[in-house]
């Protein structure tokens, strides 16, 4: 889609801080996370929502962020993760993506490139 944000970013054409790619996903951080070490994984082709997406992307992304989501605790020195996607008018986005969220009722209290660091 021509002014997704997301489709820029998958197309090179916004700059992102890449944490996680393969052939049909890209893991970035937040530019405006909820908490320290908020990653979103996105699929390459634009799905607007949960509804349009294909059952395959979605299993997919499920067992990435389940590979995922143990390394970043460990990197991070977090003991929790949350894992979700809206729909509806809580999608800001409308590209579907998953959020993972580290410690979700923490405050993000250090720079998003201090993170960026620790999860390379």
């Amino acid at each position: 889609m021509k002014d997704c944000i997301f489709c820029k970013i998958i197309n090179g054409e916004s700059p992102c801080r890449k944490v996680y790619e393969d052939d049909l996903i890209l893991g970035i951080m937040d530019i405006d996370p909820f908490c320290d070490g908020h990653i979103l994984l996105i699929p390459k082709k634009h799905y607007t929502d949960m509804m349009e997406l294909d059952e395959k992307i979605l299993t997919h992304i499920n067992n990435v962020a389940k590979k995922l989501t143990p390394i970043i605790m460990q990197k991070l020195g977090k003991v929790s993760m949350t894992v979700s996607y809206n729909y509806g008018e809580k999608q800001k986005v409308k590209h579907f993506h998953m959020h993972l969220l580290p410690n979700i009722d923490d405050n993000p209290q250090e720079d998003v490139e201090n993170i960026y660091q620790k999860l390379q």
